[in-house]
């Protein structure tokens, strides 16, 4: 892709997400457009729809958190690095999901972003298990949902150090039940 080419398409993406996080996902897509500084034909030639502009959100918070985990971390820092990393993605899910239709294809989309976190999180499951903080039948799937229960706590009005502080509390009681007795 050409360069202004791609300019153009994370200049909608980051509009759609400001947009979608501001206005819901019905938000009209010329009002993304604008907020880009794109012609709707823009628009349409990127993304198909507001599920496309949706997925590439959060394909786009996928890849920026696989960029930045640390797996050299102990399970615990490199679980609070994730939520909250993934913080902002997390709040635009819960933001959409209600209004989001989920057909088949839509599905089938979501769940490959989510199969691309588990195996984000695999590294961190084989360290942990190395260190011995985590139990055997515990793996990367199982951290994922502990990563949904976390960002859960993670409310739009936290400052980032109330969010960290929130997960500092929380993370002891997690990690607790995952590790080997």
């Amino acid at each position: 892709m050409r360069r202004d080419a791609q300019t153009r398409r994370n200049a909608l993406i980051q509009a759609a997400a400001e947009c979608f996080f501001r206005s819901g996902y019905r938000v009209p897509m010329e009002e993304i457009a604008e907020r880009a500084g794109v012609g709707r034909g823009t628009l349409y030639r990127n993304f198909r729809d507001r599920m496309a502009l949706a997925i590439a959100i959060f394909d786009r918070e996928v890849s920026r958190m696989e960029e930045q985990l640390d797996t050299a971390l102990p399970l615990e820092g490199a679980m609070a690095a994730l939520v909250m990393d993934g913080a902002q993605g997390s709040a635009l899910y819960s933001r959409l999901a209600s209004d989001m239709p989920f057909d088949a294809e839509h599905r089938a989309a979501f769940e490959k972003l989510g199969e691309r976190l588990v195996r984000l999180l695999e590294p961190v499951a084989e360290k942990a298990h190395r260190d011995g903080a985590l139990r055997a039948d515990i793996g990367a799937r199982q951290l994922m949902l502990v990563l949904r229960m976390l960002t859960g706590l993670l409310k739009p009005h936290l400052s980032r150090a109330e969010a960290e502080a929130l997960i500092a509390e929380a993370m002891p009681l997690l990690t607790a039940g995952l590790r080997p007795r």
